[in-house]
């Protein structure tokens, strides 16, 4: 079909680097964009025939948009419909006329940056094209050759890289009034950026000459010959020789050019200027000024392009920043070895340090008082910027104001610094000092030798000499062991608390009662009677008098607690704070006096803090440490303020899931050390939690790590010869009933959360949680059948562990199963005693103490841990009798979690999923531990299609942050998108069970 009239096709210039073409008919009426993209690209190849080319509204016009590159090709190669009938505007004509040479102009290389753009304020390029071609170019034109020349200079190696030069030049040419065009032409300007090579014979340079004695700092022009560097000449800012030496005859054509280079330092350092003769450059400078160069001009000049001579010892000098040492003497008020803990004072003296010169504090404040910059000192020169001059001077304030350095202060100041060295940073910082500064002031301790030794053995533990055990101890401990005790008691010596941290069933218990026992023969003989300056009251140093220890533990473990006591330690005289009818008032403080330890719960170390708080500890430990992980609950901060001579924390997991748990543990044993919560959530916890941080991870690594001694199972200096570990997972699909529920009540929930308050929604979802795995367990729990609940045939996972207990039973083993619900743990405990015809016991929390220690040592008695042959290897009768006496112990993971020492089990049964893995490792670890003989096999069920699988995925993406610093529970799914809960909610339908 012939068009009916010509189109004309208009164009005009996108911000955004690209043509835009329209077409109008004669009758003034535009051509649709479409048919315009088809009648302009339908032989063009480059385009793929215009599948390339997008077509948009512009202007209140239809039209299609043309790249800058492609419109190169396009109107150099442009051939049109035959049966259309195409006209040109005037400047898209005189576009495709220019095309050509433009491209031609760039085969060839002939592009250069534009020296009339740049004195306007903006980077460009222009083409070197013939004389009739290019300047005639209308607006469009210029603009599309602009950003064509800069897109094609990006993709040349040697044009990409003149480019870097001229974008990083163009700020600081400008900033230096360089762009006014009085000195700088278009030539030199292109040697200037880099793009032409300077053809003088030699480069014009500015030395920085320093004083002789008595005398002020020069600048001085030289000449050097650019063939041999090494040939300098002094010359005036004219050119002009210093002395009587002669110009070579070779550079006199060029000798011109030297005025100019000085007229362009001028205008770069316009300070330079003799105020009366601006034109003129100044030949005597100041001290000040002299480090102003040095630090600032220097720089700006060879940014420039310029060739700068300082002295020698500059670029020592530079780097060398001032640190605020600390000489410490000796505890205040205390001599040789005595101190304690970590508030102690330390005397010191101020020395400031710039390399390996040291000043006085009186030295340093005099310099101050000069207000100089750069100065002699010793015979060396030396720099003090005015930025961290007013860094020392607040420092040395705050110092001050703190009335000294705390042993807090000189340990976090020590620690920090090794692990700012490891990182590669400068050594010695302390943020609580300069927080506000944005390069921090270093400062460092130089310790005295007692300090030292101190530090040394904090660091290296493994150098603390090992204690002699004591003789009322009755067991063996290991080597690992004894250096726990040691460990403790060395930090008893100097009042520093310790977070015993060993993994698992590594004998944490028998380490303290060892320790407890060496601090009562030390007190009683006194070799470790506290000093004058402990919490102690004076009627506890009467010879003979017992120093009671504190021993807070969760109620589950007391009983346990007692049987190790009097296992290992029956000499001691322990009372047991709990109970009815536990004491009170006077009668509490009196018995307590004359026990060697006291035991109570956390539950009571808050509602009893007042008889707890009325004795002065001798110790204090802290079983489990991690219930006081949430630092502003009534049972932590009742916890912390009570008073000891001494603190320990016993924990194999001191992170659960949170950073600042650790802060709470850390605060109770050193209070202070780790500055305030708020302080240690700002410096690190965030930083670590969102970007895992590694500089901040080394940090807290070096702070902790003096106070807290962890070893794990698989250590080889441990030496355990433990049996391995096996984990697998059992995946289980729901019943169609269970799907049911399931799907039913994820619909209810959503629907409810859509009409909830941000609080209500909370709560439905924390619901829904308990209540979906309710579901996976067995529909019975969600429908509350108590009693009357039929299992058979209802719960895939439910069958599955009544199979493999049945089967481990037969070959002797016995078994432990956790769950989170007691009425689980209630159908767990009918079913399975039903299927094997034995006794099931069941521990949750609401079980009596007495009837918690009869089920724990009736599951351990006849165990091979106890010396029962082994099962390859048992008879008929041993089998029988282990049967008999019941080998499968239900457990709630928080009620029998912790604590507890049951090796008589080797197999390990998660019946459900808990957000934690340290909650869920720290359960296996009841069967793992000291005594173990067989290898432990570990089970854990996980519901296919639920979100059982989805918690499951995220405990193997949680383990980083736990295994880092020495994760989280499920509060933070309630700030999930609605979105996001459907994603972890939705039932995944192929892993229903078919009806």
């Amino acid at each position: 079909m012939i068009a009916s009239s010509a189109v004309t096709v208009i164009c005009s210039w996108l911000p955004s680097g690209a043509l835009f073409l329209w077409g109008s008919r004669s009758q003034h009426s535009s051509i649709d964009s479409l048919e315009l993209k088809h009648q302009l690209f339908a032989w063009h190849e480059e385009s793929f025939y215009g599948t390339f080319i997008d077509t948009a509204d512009h202007l209140d016009k239809e039209g299609v948009i043309l790249p800058a590159e492609l419109a190169l090709d396009y109107f150099c190669e442009t051939v049109q419909l035959q049966h259309a009938s195409l006209r040109w505007s005037p400047e898209l004509e005189a576009l495709r006329q220019l095309a050509p040479a433009v491209r031609q102009a760039l085969e060839e290389g002939r592009c250069m940056p534009d020296f009339e753009k740049w004195k306007k304020g903006s980077l460009g390029w222009k083409l070197d094209l013939p004389d009739d071609d290019g300047s005639a170019a209308g607006t469009v034109a210029k603009e599309w050759m602009n950003t064509l020349l800069t897109e094609w200079a990006r993709k040349q190696p040697a044009f990409r890289g003149a480019l870097e030069r001229l974008e990083q030049a163009h700020p600081q040419l400008r900033e230096g009034g360089i762009a006014s065009g009085i000195w700088l032409d278009e030539e030199d300007w292109l040697v200037a950026i880099g793009w032409k090579h300077d053809s003088s014979p030699f480069r014009t340079c500015l030395q920085l000459v320093e004083p002789e004695e008595g005398r002020t700092w020069r600048l001085q022009v030289l000449l050097q010959d650019r063939r041999d560097a090494a040939m300098l000449l002094a010359c005036s800012p004219q050119g002009l020789p210093a002395d009587d030496t002669l110009l070579p005859e070779s550079w006199q054509d060029d000798i011109a050019r030297v005025g100019k280079d000085v007229q362009r330092w001028l205008h770069i350092l316009p300070w330079l200027r003799e105020p009366d003769e601006p034109e003129r450059m100044r030949e005597a400078i100041s001290h000040d000024e002299a480090w102003e160069f040095l630090a600032h001009g220097s720089l700006r000049l060879a940014e420039a392009g310029s060739t700068v001579f300082l002295p020698a010892w500059w670029e020592r000098v530079s780097q060398l920043k001032p640190r605020l040492r600390a000489k410490i003497k000796a505890p205040a008020g205390t001599a040789g070895e005595s101190m304690f803990g970590i508030g102690q004072l330390m005397e010191f003296d101020w020395r400031l340090a710039v390399g390996d010169l040291e000043l006085t504090e009186a030295e340093f404040m005099q310099l101050i008082e000069e207000k100089r910059k750069l100065v002699r000192f010793r015979g060396r020169w030396i720099q003090l910027d005015p930025r961290q001059l007013a860094q020392i001077e607040q420092a040395i304030k705050k110092v001050k104001k703190k009335k000294g350095l705390s042993l807090r202060d000189v340990l976090e100041l020590h620690l920090l610094g090794l692990a700012e060295a490891e990182q590669g940073d400068q050594a010695g910082g302390d943020p609580r000092f300069d927080e506000d500064s944005p390069e921090r002031l270093a400062m460092e301790v130089e310790l005295n030798g007692h300090l030292l030794r101190l530090i040394d053995q904090l660091k290296e533990q493994s150098s603390i000499p090992r204690i002699v055990p004591p003789a009322e101890f009755r067991g063996e401990l290991r080597p690992y062991q004894l250096d726990g005790v040691s460990w403790m008691m060395f930090l008893r010596r100097f009042g520093l608390g310790g977070c015993l941290a060993d993994d698992m069933g590594l004998g944490k218990t028998i380490q303290w009662i060892t320790y407890l026992l060496a601090i009562k023969h030390e007190t009683r003989s006194g070799i470790g009677a506290a000093p004058e300056s402990g919490p102690l009251p004076d009627q506890t140093q009467a010879e003979g008098a017992a120093f009671p220890s504190l021993l807070v533990c969760p109620t589950s473990v007391l009983g346990n607690w007692q049987k190790e006591l009097q296992r290992f330690a029956p000499g001691l005289r322990v009372h047991l704070h709990y109970g009815p009818h536990r004491l009170k008032g006077d009668a509490f403080v009196e018995t307590a006096g004359q026990a060697d330890l006291v035991m109570t719960s956390y539950t009571l170390a808050h509602l009893d803090e007042q008889e707890l708080a009325a004795v002065a500890w001798n110790s204090i430990c802290l079983d489990e440490a991690q219930n006081i992980k949430n630092a502003y609950t009534k049972q932590a901060s009742a916890v912390r303020r009570l008073e000891g001579y001494h603190r320990i924390a016993l924990t194999g997991t001191p992170i659960e899931n949170r950073l600042t748990e650790l802060w709470s543990i850390m605060d109770f044993l050193n209070p202070g050390y780790l500055g305030t919560l708020r302080e240690f959530s700002a410096r690190y916890a965030m930083q670590i939690e969102k970007s895992k941080d590694s500089a901040s991870i080394a940090k807290v690594q070096q702070l902790i790590r003096p106070f807290m001694l962890r070893r794990v199972k698989k250590d080889p200096a441990i030496q355990l010869d433990l049996p391995d570990k096996y984990e697998s997972k059992s995946f289980v699909s729901l019943t169609p009933e269970q799907a049911s529920l399931y799907e039913n009540y994820i619909q209810d929930m959503f629907s409810r959360i859509d009409r909830s308050s941000t609080m209500e929604r909370r709560g439905l979802i924390l619901t829904a949680l308990t209540k979906l795995k309710q579901i996976c367990n067995h529909p019975a729990m969600l429908l509350k059948e108590g009693n009357r609940a039929v299992w058979r045939e209802r719960s895939n996972k439910l069958e599955r562990i009544v199979d493999m207990v049945n089967e481990l039973r037969q070959e002797g083993d016995k078994c432990l199963i956790f769950t989170q619900f007691v009425e689980t743990g209630h159908m767990l405990q009918t079913v399975l005693a039903e299927e094997l015809q034995e006794p099931v016991l069941f521990l949750h929390g609401g079980t009596p103490k007495a009837a918690r220690d009869r089920m724990i040592e009736e599951f351990q008695s006849g165990s091979p841990a106890s010396g029962a042959a082994a099962p390859e290897q048992a008879s008929d009768e041993t089998l029988e009798a282990a049967n008999a006496e019941g080998g499968v112990f239900v457990l709630s993971l928080k009620a029998g979690g912790t604590g507890l020492n049951l090796t008589a089990a080797n197999h390990v049964f998660h019946f459900d999923r808990w957000w934690n893995p340290a909650v869920e490792n720290q359960a296996t670890d009841r069967a793992f531990r000291i005594g173990q003989t067989r290898h432990v096999q570990v089970h854990k069920f996980v519901t296919l299609g639920t979100l059982e699988e989805r918690i499951d995925e995220m405990i193997e993406r949680k383990q980083s942050l736990s295994q880092q610093i020495v994760g989280s529970g499920e509060n933070w799914i309630t700030e999930l998108s609605t979105d996001e809960l459907r994603d972890i909610f939705a039932l995944r339908r192929d892993w229903v069970e078919s009806v």
